[in-house]
């Protein structure tokens, strides 16, 4: 980002922010204007839970930017048709966690082993608060819809409502996947 266009966005951030914070909703329709402020408003708010959610869910920090991107890129191409009336972040976040879950899903069918990215998955600058080694090597052993919940419930710190409604499921069997996520979790820490 060129100097003057970093400018012009601190510019508008300070315009926007505190006393009046915009609202979500003004950015959005903004950005359906083709405002390039507004757009970079909506990912500095969104950006490091979209990433966080991703490399939680995959385990693989390239994969998750790569998946964050493209469904950021994906909510600017669906924005003309997105719903003002409800918040953005759970939208996006249904979007990258699909998408993180279909990425895990591809990588366990070629039967890839990442191992060794499990110790780095919570990328500096983008923390995890109480995850330790021991609970990323236990988090990336669940099934990727397990951990998609988990992640979303523990560190996202969704409803199971909130989930459900998000990944299109019953409450009962978000409710029986965190259960089963986190016993699985509980279990594979004690080994």
């Amino acid at each position: 980002m060129s100097s003057t266009a970093a400018d012009a966005l601190e510019g508008y951030r300070r315009a926007v922010t505190p006393p009046g914070r915009v609202s979500e909703a003004a950015l959005v329709r903004a950005a359906r204007r083709g405002s390039d402020e507004a757009v970079a408003e909506l990912f500095h708010r969104h950006w490091d839970g979209a990433y966080r959610a991703a490399v939680l869910v995959t385990g693989d920090r390239a994969a998750a930017e790569d998946i964050a991107q493209e469904a950021f890129l994906a909510a600017l191409r669906a924005l003309p048709s997105f719903d003002l009336r409800r918040p953005l972040r759970p939208w996006l976040h249904r979007i990258v966690v699909n998408r993180a879950i279909d990425w895990s899903r591809s990588r366990a069918l070629r039967r890839e082993v990442g191992a060794e990215v499990l110790a780095e998955a919570a990328a500096p600058g983008h923390p995890t608060p109480g995850f330790g080694d021991d609970v990323m090597a236990a988090l990336q052993g669940l099934g990727p819809e397990q951990r998609a919940v988990v992640v979303l419930r523990y560190v996202l710190d969704l409803t199971p409502g909130e989930i459900g409604k998000l990944l299109g499921l019953p409450r009962g069997t978000v409710n029986s996947r965190l259960r089963r996520g986190l016993d699985a979790l509980e279990g594979a820490i004690e080994r």
